[in-house]
């Protein structure tokens, strides 16, 4: 890894619902390296939204910090001008889980961190034109005005591939495609020229030739405009193409994280092992698809153990017993699961992670990095 940029140490998040806590996130640690591209993938409901939500302050306001740092180290000398909480005594970085007030978010929201948001058509504002909303962004953010905005406009949606920028900046979000109006919240979130950008599912809504584009835009933006960029989804296709690492979420905690390779080819956890069995690409004609058996656990309750262990068909017996620690197989690769320690019986993976690794490909027939 280069040098990190966001660190997260210990991080629990707790929601308050109908009377109850719900414990979202149990412990969460991650380092996000400045430039890289970072995948956080699992089921519905294992945290990756809550997680992200928390880098930019837009947790719901049932929810909550309860212990844990967030530690950003981007903002350089700009950190001795920061009147508000969190800034670290020898200036190298701010805690952002120390932020009680939203006047200390906004300038880090948009400036230094910014999400693209998963469906462009509900995040766009149907009254204003695509073009204006850019350009309040350069105001807001970047301090622009009048024919200054208006030029860099144009220029932003000319870097997002939009044709005939100066008619689309009149426009207005119904009048374009699925995926022009994905172009247009990227545009937003580029002029508001950050540090991190934030994908939450950026491709869900669109067709198979769109997404595909739109990946390459975000690659290409990535190296233009020196981004860090950590991708939200459960499409592993996409990780094959984008991810630099990935880190894999179940239950509210980070059970494995690697090179997107060592995932891929490689991988050590059981709930890594299911997670790639059951992509449809792997399957043949007239068999049954694989399926992952039982459900997430309640965590309005208390986890016990490994919180994969009742869905583990090879759970060992300490998995009830005790969470396991992160175990560490490479410098780049880490997992949380009792069968990497010493005394456990050596397991072989599922046959079609054997395929995928005799084959050299990902599921989509492309190499498992930078592949198309």
């Amino acid at each position: 890894m280069g040098k990190v940029i966001l660190s997260v140490r210990n991080l629990h998040v707790s929601f308050t619902l109908r009377g109850r806590e719900l414990h979202a996130l149990r412990g969460v640690d991650l380092d996000v390296a400045d430039g890289e591209s970072l995948s956080i993938v699992g089921e519905s409901g294992s945290g990756k939204s809550v997680l992200n939500k928390n880098f930019i302050g837009l947790l719901d306001q049932n929810g909550r910090i309860t212990s844990g740092e967030i530690r950003y180290y981007g903002m350089g000398d700009k950190l001795r001008h920061y009147p508000g909480a969190g800034v670290d005594e020898n200036g190298d970085y701010i805690d952002l889980a120390a932020f009680k007030k939203n006047e200390d978010w906004l300038r880090i929201r948009g400036s230094e961190i910014c999400m693209i948001p998963q469906d462009p058509m509900t995040s766009l504002n149907p009254l204003k034109s695509v073009g204006w909303q850019i350009s309040e962004a350069l105001m807001l953010h970047r301090g622009m005005k009048g024919k200054m905005a208006y030029e860099e406009t144009i220029r932003i949606l000319e870097d997002v591939r939009i044709d005939n920028p100066r008619r689309r900046y009149k426009q207005y979000h119904h009048e374009l495609s699925g995926g022009m109006r994905q172009r247009v919240v990227i545009a937003i979130a580029i002029a508001c020229n950050p540090r991190i950008l934030i994908c939450d599912e950026p491709t869900t809504a669109l067709d198979v030739t769109v997404q595909a584009q739109v990946l390459h835009l975000l690659r290409e933006l990535k190296e233009k405009y020196r981004l860090t960029i950590i991708f939200i989804t459960h499409d592993l296709g996409v990780v094959a193409n984008v991810a630099d690492r990935v880190a894999v979420m179940y239950a509210g905690d980070i059970v494995e994280i690697g090179l997107v390779d060592e995932i891929f080819y490689d991988p050590r956890h059981p709930y890594t092992w299911a997670l790639l069995s059951s992509l449809p690409q792997l399957g043949h004609r007239g068999e049954e698809l694989y399926a992952i058996q039982g459900t997430p656990p309640n965590l309005f309750q208390e986890v016990t153990g490994d919180a994969f262990a009742a869905r583990n068909p090879q759970a060992l017996v300490i998995d009830s017993m005790q969470a396991p620690p992160f175990f560490d197989i490479t410098p780049t690769h880490r997992a949380k699961t009792w069968l990497l320690d010493k005394r456990a019986p050596e397991l072989s993976p599922p046959e079609a992670l054997r395929k995928v690794r005799e084959l050299g490909k990902t599921p989509e027939g492309g190499e498992a990095h930078g592949g198309s």
